[in-house]
C-alpha cells in the first residue's frame, strides 16, 4: 500500500532555529496484510508541540525523549481510525490515539500501543484529544494540581507565560477553575492578549513586546505572584520570579525561549534570580506529566466535563494536509498561533 510520510531531512543544530525544510515529504509503502495483534489505521490528525524541538537534536537532553533520526519518519501525538484489525480489543471504525504516532497517512501499528477514544466526550471534536483533552490539557491540569499548590479561597494570583499557547491558554483557565482569584497572562501580541481576557477569562494580559513587563506586573499583581506557570524561561521568567511572594510556587512546564540554545534542562537561573528563589523559598521543580499517568483517566474525564460545560474554552489552529507538517512545525516554534497546532491529514 502506497502512503506519504514526513521524515527528518536535516537537523537545525543545537543552537539553530528550525525551518520547514528540516522535514521532507516522501512516498513509501506499508504491508498489505495485518498480522496478529496489529491494526491498520488511517491517520486523521497529527500534533506539533514545542518539546519536539529537542527531538531534532542527536542528544535530546532528556532521558525520556528519543531523538528523531535523519531520513526516518518523525512521530508524536496522533489520532486515526482503524481500517483493519487483528487485535482483540479494536475493531474497524474505532478511533484511536498514541503518543508515538508516525507522521504518515496510514500505518500498521501494534494494537497494544493504542488507546481507544470516545468522541462523545469532546462533543465529536476528535482533535481535542491531542490538546485540551489530551497530553496538553493533562500537563496544565496536573501541573497545577501537583506543583501549583492552588487552594480555593486562598486569594492566590497566578501568572502564566506563553499564555496564548496550547498549554498556557488552558493553564490560566484551569488555575481559575481550581481556585485562583486572579489570573494574568503574558503573550506576544495585542490580539493574543485580547483573546485571553475576552474569550478565556484571564483577568488581564501583558504584551511582553510592548512596554515595561515588570511595571505592568506590579500594576496587575499588586499583592505579588503566588503561582507562576512557566512555559518560556529566560528574561520573562526572571521578571516574574522577582515579584513572587514568600513560599510561592513555579510550575516548570516548558522553557521554549531556551529550546534553540545549547543549555541543560531546566536551564539554571541567573545568580540574582536564584538568590530571590532561595531567599523566598520559591519551589521550582521539574514537572513531567508522564510521571502522573496513574491519574490520566480521571483527569481526562475532568477536562472533558469542563469542555462539555463550556468552562474550558479551546482554541486550535488546524492546517490541512501532511505536506504542511514542516511549515506547521516552523509556525508553532515561532509562536505565531493561538492555542493548539494541529495538522489534519484526512483531506
Amino acid at each position: 500500500m502506497i502512503i506519504q510520510r514526513v521524515v527528518l531531512n536535516s537537523r537545525p543544530g543545537k543552537n539553530g532555529v528550525p525551518v520547514a525544510e528540516n522535514f521532507r515529504l516522501e512516498q513509501s509503502t506499508i504491508a498489505d496484510t495485518v498480522q496478529a495483534g496489529q491494526v491498520r489505521v488511517k491517520t486523521l490528525y497529527l500534533s506539533v508541540d514545542p518539546y519536539m524541538r529537542c527531538r531534532m537534536n542527536e542528544d535530546t537532553g532528556s532521558d525520556y525523549l528519543r531523538p528523531w533520526q535523519l531520513s526516518e519518519v518523525a512521530d508524536g501525538g496522533g489520532i486515526g481510525v482503524v481500517e483493519e484489525s487483528q487485535h482483540h480489543n479494536l475493531a474497524k471504525g474505532d478511533f484511536v490515539t498514541s503518543f508515538t504516532w508516525p507522521w504518515q497517512t496510514a500505518a500498521i501499528l501494534d494494537g497494544d500501543s493504542l488507546q481507544k477514544l470516545e468522541p462523545q466526550l469532546v462533543n465529536g471534536r476528535l482533535s481535542y484529544f491531542l490538546g485540551a483533552a489530551g497530553i496538553t490539557g493533562l500537563t496544565a491540569l496536573l501541573g497545577i494540581r501537583e506543583k501549583g499548590h492552588v487552594a480555593a479561597g486562598a486569594n492566590q494570583t497566578m501568572v502564566v507565560s506563553g499564555a496564548a499557547g496550547a498549554c498556557g491558554s488552558l493553564a490560566g483557565q484551569i488555575g481559575r477553575l481550581e481556585g485562583c482569584s486572579r489570573v494574568v497572562g503574558i503573550a506576544g501580541t495585542d490580539e493574543k492578549c485580547s483573546i485571553l481576557v475576552q474569550e478565556m477569562g484571564f483577568d488581564a494580559a501583558i504584551n511582553y513586546k510592548k512596554g515595561d513587563v515588570a511595571k505592568r506586573l506590579r500594576e496587575l499583581c499588586p499583592g505579588g505572584v503566588d503561582v507562576y506557570f512557566d512555559n518560556v524561561g529566560g528574561d520573562i521568567s526572571d521578571t516574574v520570579i522577582s515579584q513572587m511572594n514568600q513560599n510561592s510556587h513555579i510550575i516548570l512546564c516548558g522553557q521554549i525561549s531556551q529550546y534553540n540554545k545549547d543549555v541543560p534542562y531546566p536551564p539554571p537561573l541567573p545568580p540574582d534570580t536564584e538568590k530571590i528563589q532561595k531567599e523566598r523559598n520559591i519551589t521550582r521543580e521539574r514537572f513531567l506529566v508522564l510521571n502522573y499517568m496513574d491519574k490520566q483517566e480521571a483527569s481526562v474525564l475532568q477536562l472533558c466535563q469542563w469542555i462539555q460545560e463550556g468552562k474550558l474554552k479551546v482554541r486550535e489552529t488546524v492546517v490541512e494536509g501532511i505536506a504542511s507538517m514542516g511549515a506547521a512545525f516552523q509556525s508553532m516554534m515561532n509562536g505565531g498561533n493561538i492555542g493548539k497546532q494541529i495538522v489534519s491529514i484526512s483531506k
